[in-house]
């Protein structure tokens, strides 16, 4: 491309760019209502979105089959750390009957743990009491979660053994998984698989979720003897593994560079009568993505959209690794669609590369697609 056309080139895809923002700033009126995915600049905006809570907040149908607003509400807000207006629609819930109920309070302090406000979420099960609502297992376990939610892993243990002391309640199979989880988390391998000798005196067998959060602590940390091992108890104790079982031990092979062995495993998957699933065939194109395999991470691309539709973690791996092999017409493709889909914001890493390899037609083109153009972020040379 000769100098001219190239500059020349430049500025067309600068306007298309600065056009597409404009268009952006200024939208239709049939594309001004208000977007409640979008996120709310203005701290007043906060307070007005909490009061529309709260006042919906008085319908029992509201309280009772509103669990997505409550969720995304809470969501939106911890986004944009206002933890006190968090707690002010989560107080606010508490002059309604339904908090006398266990399950309603259950779902308030699993929202503090989401919000990571595990101490507001413990302060809520220890007023229970005052609330009128009797209180098991099951919030001694939202409670756990909340902990969770929250990391921190480090007090989940503890406060088990504290609270079981103090209120009498004895856990149940849940409850030990979740501790298992928070040493799992913590890289407390020993300590989780001491929590299987604990449940196992009180009379309770591990079950697939027991294992399979051992498998992934171990496996994800390239344990692979150790999750043998894990492995082995598992089968001892009758417990049949799932697609989950599976796919833990894949990513951890892939996470080791064993690629071949991964391969093999998923054929032993196959023959046990285990189907694999979207997570298992993500686990593969990860592999050879890590291998530089460029064959192989489209064969296995090819056979996973046989059967599923590429989620997320497909795209953000096969993307920058098209990229990287300059694979730039392919990659715009699979761009495309993904934001189609609206699985990634834009694509301003493929646009930057085009730029970088002086393919500034294919850069063009690609802002010519008419997809999400406002959220491309460009850096022009």
């Amino acid at each position: 491309m000769s100098k001219a056309k190239g500059a020349t080139s430049m500025r067309r895809l600068v306007g298309l760019f600065n056009t597409s923002l404009s268009s952006a700033a200024n939208p239709p009126a049939a594309a001004a209502v208000v977007n409640s995915s979008k996120p709310i600049a203005d701290p007043l905006k906060f307070k007005k979105l909490a009061d529309r809570f709260k006042k919906s907040s008085e319908s029992r149908r509201f309280r009772n089959y509103s669990k997505k607003v409550y969720s995304e509400t809470v969501q939106r807000l911890a986004s944009a750390k206002q933890f006190s207006l968090i707690d002010d629609i989560l107080q606010h819930q508490k002059k309604y009957e339904d908090i006398s109920q266990e399950g309603f309070v259950i779902r308030l302090m699993l929202l503090y743990g989401k919000a990571g406000m595990f101490e507001h979420a413990h302060k809520l099960f220890d007023e229970m009491p005052e609330l009128n609502c009797q209180r098991t297992v099951n919030s001694l376990n939202a409670l756990l979660s909340a902990y969770i939610h929250s990391k921190k892993f480090d007090g989940v243990g503890k406060l088990l053994e504290e609270l079981t002391e103090k209120i009498g309640i004895e856990p149940n199979l849940v409850s030990y998984n979740t501790v298992i989880k928070a040493y799992c988390e913590m890289g407390s391998m020993d300590s989780a698989v001491s929590v299987i000798d604990t449940l196992e005196k009180k009379g309770l067998e591990p079950d697939i979720i027991t294992f399979n959060t051992l498998l992934d602590g171990f496996f994800s940390r390239g344990q692979i003897a150790d999750g043998e091992e894990i492995w082995g108890l598992m089968e001892k104790k009758n417990v049949v593994p799932d697609v989950r079982t599976y796919n833990t031990k894949l990513r951890g092979l892939v996470h080791e560079r064993k690629i071949s062995e991964a391969v093999e495993f998923w054929e032993e998957m196959k023959s046990k009568g285990i189907k694999p699933d979207i997570h298992s065939y993500n686990a593969l194109i990860t592999g050879y993505c890590n291998a530089g395999n460029l064959e192989q991470v489209m064969k296995w691309y090819g056979e996973l959209r046989e059967s599923f539709l590429p989620d997320r973690v497909t795209y953000v791996t096969v993307l920058p690794f098209l990229r990287k092999k300059n694979e730039f017409e392919m990659a715009s493709e699979i761009c495309k669609e993904a934001m189609d889909r609206r699985m990634l914001s834009g694509g301003a890493a493929l646009v930057d590369e085009l730029v970088k390899e002086s393919r500034i037609e294919e850069a063009i083109q690609f802002v010519e697609s008419g997809l999400s153009r406002s959220a491309l972020r460009l850096k022009f040379p």
